[in-house]
């Protein structure tokens, strides 16, 4: 089981910006799909997007799942993997979490293994 940890989430104005951050001190990430996801309160968790470990088919590796204000990205060398998000709206305000997984790297949140406890952000004026 691996231990992740997100931080990053903080309270930003409408239009702003934020890079979230996950790691583990277990193991290295990089043999991992790394998987991001949020949830609002009375909502389902959505998935954002995955970084692969190469290890999955081409079509589902290091995919974006909500488009245009989203990124994912690795740092290896860290071990730390990367949620940028862009141009934040109200809409974004949720716990955002990062999973890993061996063999998958879509948008299901039940294909994944070890969750973090999330990181909140905020979106308000």
């Amino acid at each position: 089981q691996v231990q992740l940890v997100e931080s990053g989430g903080s309270s930003v104005q409408p239009g702003g910006s934020l890079t979230l951050s996950c790691t583990t001190s277990d193991e290295k990430l990089d043999g991992y799909n790394v998987g991001w996801f949020r949830q609002a309160p009375g909502s389902e968790r959505e998935g954002i997007g995955c970084t692969s470990n190469g290890e999955v088919p081409s079509w589902s590796s290091d995919s974006i799942f909500i488009k245009g204000r989203f990124s994912v990205s690795r740092d290896s060398a860290r071990n730390i993997v990367y949620l940028h998000a862009n141009n934040l709206t109200p809409d974004d305000s949720a716990v955002y979490y990062c999973a890993t997984s061996r063999l998958y790297c879509g948008r299901l949140h039940r294909m994944y293994d070890d969750w973090g406890q999330g990181t909140q952000v905020t979106i308000s004026e």
